[in-house]
């Protein structure tokens, strides 16, 4: 298996169809092998069912019930059972489409072992938000940001898109220890993808915001929290 695609979902019934559709015109052009593992994190909506249907008319498509506490337990859980020789996380409003993937193949075949996507000019001056977050999300995106290079990542200013990929061996030395379960799981992944001296890359994503998005005030906060978490854990 070449590429697993692991979308953590929680009452995505709206959205998730979508996503799968676009996913399934993209990896129906390559001739590798692939699978996509949706990884349920608790939903009580109609998206199970939606997800199941079409794995029954694409059998690469997995519906995972992992019932984890976040985000991030829902990634970890993908990352350490998938089967893929790369494993590659997006999110399920598909803000980040999937052919975005053939910008990070080609580092990979240069050794890349880890590979992030931003959506931040300062990062890669290709990239973009096509669709751009409402202000206050901006703002406090560039205020933790700033916190967040002070306290753990120096040097990069988009860590929490949900475009990243690592190869087998990373994705299991780095999800092994994780523990963040929350949206704070990006900070925790980059920064042990440092600490364990994985080969970083970076490519420049054309991000298109979702007006439906569900990441609230109160999940910035979270992140901030486990940011001192991750901080802490890697002092210990």
């Amino acid at each position: 298996m070449h590429l697993s695609v692991i979308i953590p979902v929680r009452n995505e019934a709206k959205r998730i169809k979508k996503t799968l559709e676009s996913n399934v015109a993209y990896l129906k052009t390559k001739s590798f092998e692939y699978e996509i593992l949706v990884v349920d994190n608790g939903s009580t909506d109609g998206m199970p069912g939606i997800v199941q249907e079409h794995g029954k008319r694409y059998p690469f498509i997995k519906y995972v019930d992992a019932r984890g506490a976040g985000k991030g337990s829902a990634v970890r859980y993908g990352m350490l059972h998938a089967t893929g020789d790369i494993r590659l996380f997006m999110d399920a409003d598909n803000a980040t489409t999937l052919n975005h993937f053939d910008l990070m193949e080609p580092m990979f075949k240069d050794g890349s072992e880890v590979v992030f996507g931003t959506r931040d000019s300062r990062d890669l001056s290709e990239a973009r938000q096509v669709i751009s977050q409402p202000w206050y999300r901006r703002f406090f995106g560039n205020i933790g940001n700033l916190l967040i290079q002070t306290v753990v990542l120096p040097g990069i200013w988009d860590t929490q898109a949900g475009f990243k990929a690592c190869t087998k061996k990373a994705a299991e030395d780095i999800f092994s220890r994780s523990v963040i379960d929350g949206f704070g799981f990006d900070i925790e992944m980059l920064a042990l993808t440092k600490r364990l001296n994985f080969k970083l890359g970076k490519i420049p994503l054309q991000w298109e915001n979702d007006p439906e998005s569900k990441v609230s005030l109160s999940a910035y906060i979270s992140v901030f929290l486990e940011m001192f978490r991750v901080r802490w854990n890697l002092w210990t």
